[in-house]
C-alpha cells in the first residue's frame, strides 16, 4: 500500500493502494461481502483494514504454512 495512514479511503483511493483496478475492486466486493441479495451500494469507503482483507482476497485468500491459525470464511451462496 502506498500511503497506509490515510483513512477513509474512496473506491478509487482503495483500488489504485492495491494495485487493482475498480472492476477487480467490485468484483471482489461482490464476491465476499455483498452476497445473497444484498446490492453494493453507490458509494463505499474503506479503512486500512478493509484494504488489508481485501488484498488477502485479491492474492487468492490462501494461507501461508506461516499463517496456518488463519481461519477462511465459507463463500456465501
Amino acid at each position: 500500500m502506498t500511503n497506509p495512514l490515510k483513512e477513509p479511503y474512496t473506491e478509487a483511493e482503495a483500488a489504485a493502494a492495491l494495485g487493482i483496478t475498480i472492476a477487480r475492486l467490485h468484483q471482489l466486493l461482490d464476491q465476499h461481502i455483498f452476497t445473497q441479495g444484498s446490492p453494493r451500494p453507490q458509494s463505499l469507503e474503506f479503512n486500512s483494514n478493509d484494504l488489508l482483507l481485501l488484498s488477502f482476497w485479491n492474492k487468492g485468500g490462501k494461507p501461508r504454512a506461516s499463517t496456518k491459525r488463519i481461519l477462511r470464511m465459507p463463500k456465501r451462496m
